[in-house]
């Protein structure tokens, strides 16, 4: 576990001089902004094969087909989400904070563990919620209810490495691994397309074999340790060496340790809250209407997901990132960072509203069919208009975790998710379809004002650290 400092700058023999430190901060930067393009492009491939194998699914499958092998869907990501993106962002950003000063022997035995319990949890609550979810789920389909388990407990490898390769900031490794989870997934429900194979099971077979064809991508990453790159010149004067060593790595190992478990909790009621707002509705029609709106609805929420996932690259690269700059107190490219994402969010999503405006129904009707139910050009348009909302509190999101405040950005996407909740199980709008639409925009922009409030307040506790 423990660490050595990184060489002294060979500029002076002994110190970084200001030069070769803007200079490093300049070459972090321009790589930063690289491996967003590699990763971007990556995901955005994913987004594209993820879209194409729920319309093929769409196409291919029956009202009721489609209904469960979309439940299955939202079910999957919602517990991947809640249950295994903590141990992939607490990997990233404890292996870029350490990266950052200097340190090697990145702690991975605690992560780890944590991930393990987290499967572990899972597995043994569906094998004893089994019959519940086989026929109150997906009406007796003992198929996807395995589909389900063997699916989820495979992709803990998967994003376990997800984290340990956005730490190191090896985003192309990283685009491959979703790029070929995607695909994979997406044969599948060609395979049913072409004639090649038939039914849900087939189709909801890709949910499962995906996320082991992903992690063909981690003997490349071991390939690459044979060579590792120089470690990064830590945030450290000449007069921490010695005994002050030994305390930079204790307190860093500690991090760790003391706060592994706090950090991985807090962001599971973050994930959990996402999951809300981006799966309730879907649960809470479900229950109310049947499958076959609750499959519509799915559809209408795809407007959210795709960009989301598209999104993901950037959130994926900006928290180490973030994390790096934090460690090395670059306030300025702290707040640059941030607002060039949030200018290119908004960017992104207006245009996407007045798209939906304009050609959205006849575009959502031609990929993904109706299923008898009539898609709305506003209410496409509100939702288009949250998901930007939603994007950027994803942004400021990573902002509060590279910053140690994962509790309060916790306590903000819960407040957020019961509000959605509230007002779509409450019956405030007349049409169930209407309701989802305004109420998934309505807690965007709450969530959205309250983790711009913990963005601000760090960046006040800033501004009087320097006076």
């Amino acid at each position: 576990m423990s660490g050595s400092l990184a060489p002294p700058s060979a500029s002076t023999g002994d110190h970084p001089t200001p030069s070769d430190t803007a200079d490093r901060s300049q070459s972090a930067t321009s790589a930063y902004a690289s491996g967003a393009r590699v990763l971007s492009i990556g995901i955005a491939s994913t987004g594209i094969f993820t879209f194409a194998y729920l319309a093929t699914a769409s196409h291919v499958l029956s009202q009721k087909a489609y209904g469960r092998v979309s439940l299955c869907w939202a079910i999957m990501f919602v517990i991947l989400s809640v249950i295994y993106r903590p141990i992939e962002q607490l990997l990233s950003r404890t292996i870029a904070d350490r990266r950052a000063r200097g340190l090697h022997g990145h702690p991975l035995r605690v992560p780890a563990l944590i991930q393990l319990g987290f499967a572990l949890i899972f597995f043994g609550a569906a094998l004893a919620l089994r019959p519940r979810i086989e026929h109150d789920l997906f009406d007796g389909s003992s198929a996807l209810y395995w589909i389900l388990v063997i699916g989820v407990l495979a992709y803990a490898a998967s994003y376990f490495a997800r984290g340990w390769l956005a730490g190191h900031q090896r985003f192309a490794l990283y685009g491959g691994l979703v790029f070929l989870e995607s695909t994979s997934r997406f044969l599948f429900a060609l395979a049913v397309a072409v004639g090649i194979g038939s039914g849900q099971g087939m189709v909801g077979l890709g949910m499962a074999v995906a996320p082991f064809a992903s992690l063909m991508v981690i003997p490349f990453a071991f390939s690459r340790m044979k060579h590792p790159a120089p470690p990064e010149t830590p945030v450290l004067d000449a007069a921490r060496e010695g005994p002050a060593h030994a305390q930079v790595e204790e307190a860093a190992v500690d991090l760790t340790l003391k706060h592994g478990t706090r950090f991985a909790v807090a962001v599971v009621a973050i994930m959990f809250s996402e999951q809300t707002l981006m799966n309730a509705a879907v649960l809470i029609v479900n229950a109310d209407s049947g499958r076959a709106l609750a499959g519509f609805v799915f559809n209408v929420l795809l407007i959210v997901r795709a960009p989301l996932q598209l999104f993901q690259a950037i959130q994926t690269s900006i928290l180490p990132h973030l994390a790096r700059l934090e460690a090395r107190a670059s306030a300025d490219e702290f707040h640059h960072a941030i607002r060039v994402t949030v200018l290119t969010i908004g960017a992104f999503a207006g245009a996407v509203a007045i798209g939906l405006l304009t050609i959205g129904p006849f575009v959502m009707k031609t990929l993904l069919g109706d299923k008898g139910f009539h898609y709305g050009r506003a209410g496409l348009a509100v939702v288009a208009l949250g998901m930007g909302l939603h994007l950027v509190a994803g942004t400021l999101n990573q902002a509060a975790l590279a910053r140690g405040r994962a509790t309060l950005a916790a306590i903000a996407w819960l407040v957020a998710a019961a509000l959605f909740v509230v007002l779509v199980a409450t019956h405030t709008i007349a049409g169930e379809v209407t309701r989802v639409e305004v109420g998934y925009f309505v807690a965007a922009l709450v969530l959205c004002g309250l983790l711009y409030g913990v963005y601000r307040r760090g960046a006040a506790g800033e501004a009087s650290a320097v006076t």
